[in-house]
């Protein structure tokens, strides 16, 4: 199994131990969530059940249908023949008369995969799952139940912020993240896959760490070839998965898509106020659970400006796959099947790169910081923004406020060869250095720290910067 090695560990440590277990993974469709539980706990799965999609069943029939899904995975998993369940309670009571004649005392492991999709309206489900647990399950100390989901809203709601029934009986949540890039080197090589680092970073850029879009990757094709394949051509494989993507994950997904689609027209992101004005919706419980499932899924992160107050939360979209589908094939642009063949040294893809590396580098800031040798430092994280008195301002791709005083004020520059400064550029960052100075306190100090692909090259305004970060870095 390519990466996960702490999420396999912590499993299998709860696995071994000696207490009943309600166990939630979550995050983005596609991570490898199921992945991660039929690797991990191979052969030792006791019961297993995956719900039906309910997209193109009606309401009426959904419940029936995921009553009997579930009663054939009892049948498959040796339970003898009986009366089918009419109701999820009746259900749940067969499956623990169904361990109950398995029991030897050797821990058990029921994992009920898509749960979101099982609680269909009016089904009842969530009152019987509380009673199997709560009245059941969690008095077996031998009882592991993994459950997981996509629709991470309904995760959080019903399961891990739960005020019922359910209320802390979650006893571990783990949220699954996609791949860094260190882990998309290692898949690619076992794979077969010969990537550069530099060809690497694009693709992360393209399609995100997750794992499911880049085991379509053909050995056979350049990247640029790879990328006109899966998204260009006609019938793309993955020309439509982002309309899949939010369709799967939420009941409004059109909403959920403008919000997304809002935020990627900055890079730095927009605050809450920002979001409800541009696109009129109320600033409401909705809009909260909507933004708090985009986070949760890794599409968007929110941080607060340095400089500024809680007030100016802003919410900025980080996703590369989104990023990527919005830039290039939103709201249906035409585009001829070698696409990306054809442009790949154009302007239109270079300065998508520029800001495609910035969201790279976002996601990697524990690498960033290991690079800088403040891993055990703590520090806010930010982009940045200021208008000076005379209206020119500045824009900093990326702070980094740490708790020993320093300031690491980064430049973010994916360059095919060594990065250049030259006498303009070398002034410029200068003055950017000279307006964030005026708002730090006396004990702070600002180091110019630069992120590029293969290095800076040695003039006389090179000793400026006083960090650099190379591509190598980011793979640690």
């Amino acid at each position: 199994m390519i990466g996960r090695r702490s999420e396999a560990n912590a499993l299998n440590r709860l696995y071994y131990g000696e207490e009943a277990e309600l166990v939630v993974i979550y995050g983005r469709r596609r991570v490898g969530k199921t992945y991660l539980v039929d690797e991990t706990f191979s052969g030792r799965i006791t019961f297993r059940h995956a719900g039906l999609s309910p997209e193109g069943i009606t309401s009426k029939g959904i419940l029936k249908l995921q009553l009997e899904h579930f009663y054939n995975s009892l049948l498959l998993a040796g339970m003898e023949k009986t009366k089918k369940p009419s109701s999820w309670l009746e259900a749940f009571l067969l499956l623990e008369m169904y361990l109950q004649g398995l029991d030897n005392g050797q821990r058990q492991v029921v994992f009920l995969d898509e749960l979101p999709w099982l609680d269909t309206p009016k089904s009842g489900f969530m009152n019987a799952f509380e009673a199997f647990w709560n009245t059941w399950g969690c008095h077996r100390k031998n009882l592991m139940v993994i459950v997981c989901g996509s629709a991470n809203s309904w995760i959080q709601d019903k399961l891990i912020n739960n005020h019922g029934g359910l209320y802390n009986r979650v006893t571990y949540e783990l949220k699954l993240s996609p791949f860094t890039l260190s882990e998309c080197e290692e898949l690619y090589k076992s794979n077969s896959i010969m990537f550069s680092r530099y060809d690497i970073v694009q693709s992360y850029m393209v399609f995100g760490g997750i794992p499911y879009y880049l085991k379509y990757i053909n050995r056979g094709m350049s990247l640029a070839q790879n990328i006109d394949y899966l998204f260009f051509r006609k019938n793309a494989v993955l020309r439509d998965e982002y309309n899949r993507l939010f369709a799967s994950l939420f009941t409004n997904p059109e909403v959920v898509k403008a919000v997304v689609q809002f935020l990627y027209t900055k890079n730095a992101g927009y605050t809450r106020k920002e979001i409800t004005a541009k696109l009129k919706i109320n600033d409401n419980g909705y809009l909260s659970r909507t933004l708090n499932a985009l986070i949760a899924s890794d599409f968007i992160i929110k941080y607060i400006p340095f400089g500024y107050g809680k007030r100016e939360e802003h919410y900025k979209l980080v996703d590369p796959f989104c990023i990527f589908y919005l830039h290039f094939l939103g709201n249906n642009k035409k585009t001829s099947e070698n696409y990306w063949q054809e442009n790949v040294t154009s302007n239109v893809v270079n300065i998508w790169r520029g800001f495609a590396f910035e969201n790279v580098c976002f996601n990697h800031i524990e690498q960033i910081k290991r690079a800088l040798g403040i891993a055990g430092v703590a520090s806010e994280n930010s982009a940045w923004s200021k208008r000076s008195d005379d209206e020119e301002g500045t824009q900093i791709d990326l702070l980094i406020s740490r708790k020993d005083n320093v300031v690491n004020m980064c430049e973010i520059k994916y360059y095919s060869t060594d990065f250049v400064v030259n006498k303009e550029y070398y002034k410029h960052l200068l003055r950017r250095q000279t307006i964030l100075s005026e708002y730090l306190s006396a004990k702070e100090i600002v180091h110019n720290t630069l992120i590029t692909t293969f290095g800076l090259h040695q003039n006389e305004y090179s000793g400026l910067f006083t960090n650099v970060i190379v591509l190598d870095d980011l793979f640690v």
